[in-house]
């Protein structure tokens, strides 16, 4: 285990640190962040459109249109926001105009959504679909638009002109220069860029909706958090638009009354496997609460408040979990047990696969049953799982404190037999 973790230090860390803090895939990260809170609205009424209450969809039926409208305004135009949000980041981080970068952006994706045929919106393209086209422009604008201004390829205004009309027209050039470019390939030469993006992007997004792929996933995040790196973030930039464009299309076949096509959209990992925190480490919390070691039960006491709300730092760093092989063995076994069974019961249809996304900090057990649409035997699921990771952690804290307590009494042996002498 030490020879492993020596090999992950020294070779794979250093490279997924750096890869963590990249410019761009911060950017996305940062951008996906931002569109969050319009999924939770659009969901808050998805809630009220389909709640599991016998009768209740007739009574909400002549009201069903007028509660579709918030849904619409936010799933429906996931790829515009994600673009605008992207670019902003992405120019601030540049030392570019961000509000300016994030409405070229804007403006260049917009347009290649639009039907040759009749010049009206594909209004797929500005959904989740096109949510892998609507970053990549965003990142392509973003750098255009610094090479320019680098380059000195704009034009200046006067310094007497107020600074809103300067920076406007100091963007004229790239934007000019990327409206060509995009109306050449998408309408001049027909290239179908989404078509493009999404064949790309497609292994992908197969794969973190099959079992081996999710799992890798789980097994990745937790080994790079045991290794002192956020996984969470390390790995969001890379799928959460996926895990968002599988929640945004179970949301279209939820408002269709179809069944709905993906297991692990967005909701999936934060509220089935990470249960009070990455590692389901609430049940750590509750397996050493009346440890009869004092640093871990204090530990495990002042970090459960937090670790209801999925907060689980204090004990992460209190323990610690990174970097000791005693928590890491069953903290990356239980992101893999959960993630399996909650996979399988969802694919059996023994519960509702997620379909609203709710705030990563709400409870578990409330979050299994809210992102579920309100199913109870995802709640049961819940409870159970808690359970379960509390039977994975048991025997390997309990070793952990059997040596803490044999350390500490040779500890105080050893200090007893020096003051004898």
């Amino acid at each position: 285990m030490e020879r492993a973790t020596g090999f992950l230090n020294k070779y794979l860390v250093p490279a997924l640190t750096k890869l963590s803090e990249n410019t761009y895939l911060s950017a996305i990260r940062a951008g996906m962040v931002s569109i969050v809170p319009l999924t939770i609205i659009g969901g808050l009424f998805l809630v009220v459109s389909y709640l599991p209450i016998p009768g209740w969809e007739a009574r909400v039926a002549p009201y069903l249109q007028l509660l579709q409208i918030p849904v619409t305004a936010t799933f429906g135009l996931l790829a515009v926001f994600a673009c605008f949000f992207v670019a902003y980041d992405l120019g601030k981080q540049l030392k570019q105009e961000a509000i300016v970068s994030a409405t070229m952006a804007t403006a260049v994706f917009l347009m290649t959504q639009i039907n040759l045929k009749d010049l009206t919106f594909n209004m797929d393209g500005l959904s989740s679909k096109g949510l892998f086209t609507a970053i990549l422009i965003a990142l392509i604008t973003v750098r255009v638009q610094k090479f320019f201004t680098d380059k000195n390829f704009v034009i200046k205004m006067p310094d007497s002109v107020p600074a809103v009309v300067y920076e406007s027209f100091v963007s004229l050039t790239p934007l000019f220069f990327l409206v060509v470019v995009f109306w050449l390939i998408r309408f001049v030469l027909g290239v179908d860029i989404d078509h493009l993006v999404q064949t790309a992007f497609k292994p992908l997004v197969f794969a973190l909706n099959t079992l081996p792929g999710i799992l890798v996933y789980a097994f990745l995040v937790t080994m790079l958090w045991s290794v002192g790196i956020n996984g969470d973030n390390a790995m969001d930039a890379l799928v959460a638009p996926i895990f968002l464009q599988y929640l945004a299309l179970n949301v279209e076949a939820m408002t269709q009354h179809q069944p709905l096509p993906y297991i692990t959209a967005y909701g999936f990992f934060t509220a089935f496997v990470n249960v009070g925190g990455t590692g389901a480490t609430l049940a750590l919390a509750l397996v050493m609460l009346n440890s009869k070691d004092p640093g871990y039960r204090k530990v495990s006491r002042i970090s459960l408040p937090t670790q209801v709300f999925q907060i689980n730092e204090p004990i992460f760093f209190g323990f610690p979990i990174v970097l000791n092989p005693i928590f890491m063995i069953p903290y990356i076994l239980n992101a893999l047990i959960l993630t399996t069974g909650s996979y399988l019961l969802m694919n059996w249809g023994l519960i509702n696969k997620p379909f609203i996304n709710v705030p990563w900090t709400t409870p578990p057990i409330i979050g299994h049953y809210l992102v579920s649409g309100g199913d109870w035997r995802a709640a049961v699921w819940g409870l159970v799982s808690i359970l379960i990771a509390m039977a994975v952690y048991y025997p390997f804290a309990k070793a952990a404190e059997r040596h803490r307590l044999k350390a500490n009494s040779h500890a105080h042996a050893e200090a007893h037999t020096a003051v004898v002498k």
